[in-house]
């Protein structure tokens, strides 16, 4: 049986600020603060590329565009690194309407690779690879005016954002239905994917989702690591608690 009081370090995987994420209410800084204060050891920054709902130009030469696209991070990892707060790069990719989490990649192999730009959803994940990133699909089976279709794309992927606080967390304001992530966690199972959790937070309000690890998380490359072990760590939405595997442990005591 999972000893759930082993699980003392918590990171929020999906996040976004108002300078990488037209639909984001706060900079970088300003998450990160908030982060620290709900008790977060640290966070992932996903603002959306530009095939998502991204906040800056997307008629600027693609190098600039990443600068500024990564300002959020950028602000985000300052105030971590003065606060003691690890701050993570990560991307929220989009193509009409299906998504995926990227994590360890770094801001300099992105903006190194301008193929990013009119890749299709498979070379997208090839280069991500090739940058020694892995790619996770966030809320797979979320249903949404701005996605037209659920796409699965089984052999491209390297794991499932199963639990998504947005769906279930009695914070949020959008996005609800606690099947959403009953079906992603269907789809990791059937094809032994390992699995993430994350908030989808676009503002100061923290919802409380993520994982929970023994240990404390070093950096992208760590968090890489651990979801592609055999080791465990919880997934919760701030209100429930659960194994890795999408099993329901309890309700969460923060």
């Amino acid at each position: 049986m999972t000893d759930i009081s082993k699980f003392k370090y918590k990171y929020e995987l999906h996040l976004h600020t108002n300078q990488g994420s037209k639909c984001g209410h706060n900079t970088g800084a300003e998450m990160a603060k908030a982060a620290k204060e709900a008790g977060y050891s640290g966070i992932v920054v996903t603002d959306h590329a530009w095939g998502g709902n991204t906040a800056v130009d997307r008629s600027l030469p693609y190098e600039e565009w990443v600068r500024q696209y990564i300002k959020g991070y950028e602000d985000a990892k300052a105030w971590g690194d003065e606060n003691g707060l690890l701050v993570m790069f990560g991307i929220e990719s989009g193509f009409q309407g299906t998504e995926f989490l990227i994590y360890n990649l770094t801001p300099e192999y992105f903006m190194s690779r301008p193929e990013f730009w009119n890749a299709t959803i498979k070379e997208q994940l090839k280069l991500v690879h090739e940058g020694g990133g892995i790619v996770m699909h966030a809320h797979p089976y979320r249903e949404e005016f701005y996605i037209p279709e659920i796409r699965l794309f089984p052999d491209d992927v390297d794991g499932v954002e199963t639990i998504n606080a947005t769906h279930s967390s009695h914070l949020s304001k959008s996005h609800l239905g606690m099947q959403y992530n009953e079906l992603a966690i269907e789809y990791a199972r059937k094809h032994n994917f390992p699995t993430c959790a994350g908030s989808d937070v676009h503002s100061t309000i923290m919802f409380g989702g993520g994982i929970l690890t023994e240990e404390p998380l070093t950096g992208s490359q760590d968090l890489k690591d651990l979801i592609l072990s055999d080791r465990m760590y919880l997934l919760t939405d701030g209100d429930r608690i659960y194994d890795r595997y999408g099993l329901l442990l309890r309700d969460y005591e923060a």
